[in-house]
């Protein structure tokens, strides 16, 4: 039967198109903790639907109720802010009357009180992460990005995490896995697991997200899994419940801010993984104008060191 936009229904029965974004999210969290429906192919034939959902969503144009919004005022200041009538969002170049901008087309202009243009734009994942309530210090785009693409994720990939913090990084990688995969998250912490859970859901990718407030050093529930990923102060506590979890040869990523810890998680994997790897990343943004082109002044320096390796199986397996 499939998806139809006008019918908004799937074989499953649930109603997934004509809703507003809470509404829809809403809607589908229940498939991600919920095994009820069915078969495989059934699972598959949702995921598509609810794909094809997101390709739609992906194709609007315009500001609706309810939408998290980018105002763009310079390169220094930009809020993330939500669409709503009888909202007023105050600046120090004026007043911004968030529901006026319901119904403009991203891209547009919108005029605060004192005159001052602010740019609507749609927000990325980038752009919510950087906003989220965080307790805890979350890692950088520059490591984030590094450890998706050495972590090989796509649709379906399962992961664990170990040390939720805010949730910045989980959000990340469920990003990278939906709509098929599902990331599994520990957090001893149960405020940080509270947080992280409602900073997931702010992002929409509860559905792809099972925040656990347990020990991951205790070992991980999850088996046979594509990839895993560690921030930790003591990561060398968990190679031996991330080597069970792993399937063989797939990678596990860890973020340490110090060389004392990764000469202690390097030394704890020499045994159970090969290909380590650890780098730092930096960027440097360049200040771009007709003959003074520059590197900017100031820069992010140190954040961490991250450590990459792949599971190698034990020799009578």
């Amino acid at each position: 039967m499939g998806c139809a936009r006008g019918s908004a229904r799937c074989c499953s029965g649930w109603i997934l198109l004509g809703l507003r974004e809470h509404q829809y999210y809403h809607c589908r969290r229940p498939y991600a903790n919920c095994s009820a429906y069915g078969t495989k192919a059934l699972r598959r034939e949702v995921c598509q639907c609810l794909e094809k959902y997101d390709a739609v969503e992906r194709r609007m144009t315009a500001v609706r109720e309810g939408d998290f919004v980018l105002l763009y005022l310079d390169e220094r200041k930009r809020w993330l802010v939500r669409a709503k009538e009888g909202v007023e969002f105050q600046t120090h170049r004026g007043i911004v009357k968030l529901g006026e901008i319901v119904g403009k087309p991203f891209g547009s202009c919108i005029r605060s009180s004192l005159g001052f243009e602010f740019h609507v734009l749609p927000p990325t994942l980038a752009d919510h992460i950087v906003n989220i309530r965080r307790p805890t210090q979350i890692l950088y785009d520059k490591d984030i990005a590094l450890v998706l693409f050495r972590l090989g994720l796509r649709s379906g990939s399962i992961v664990v995490e170990a040390g939720t913090g805010s949730g910045a990084m989980t959000a990340a990688l469920a990003n990278a896995v939906r709509p098929e995969g599902h990331v599994y998250s520990y957090e001893i912490r149960h405020e940080f697991a509270e947080i992280a859970t409602r900073n997931v859901a702010k992002m929409g990718l509860e559905q792809y997200v099972t925040v656990k407030n347990n020990d991951a050093k205790l070992g991980f529930e999850e088996e046979n899994v594509d990839a895993a990923f560690i921030d930790l102060e003591d990561p060398w506590e968990l190679i031996d419940s991330v080597h069970a979890a792993l399937k063989g040869g797939y990678p596990m990523a860890s973020f340490s801010p110090t060389v004392n810890q990764v000469e202690k998680i390097v030394e704890a994997m020499k045994e159970k993984f090969v290909d380590l790897d650890t780098v730092e990343c930096f960027v440097r943004s360049i200040r771009v104008e007709k003959g003074k082109t520059r590197p900017r002044t100031l820069m992010i320096g140190h954040t961490g060191y991250l450590t990459f390796a792949r599971k190698i199986l034990e020799k009578n397996q």
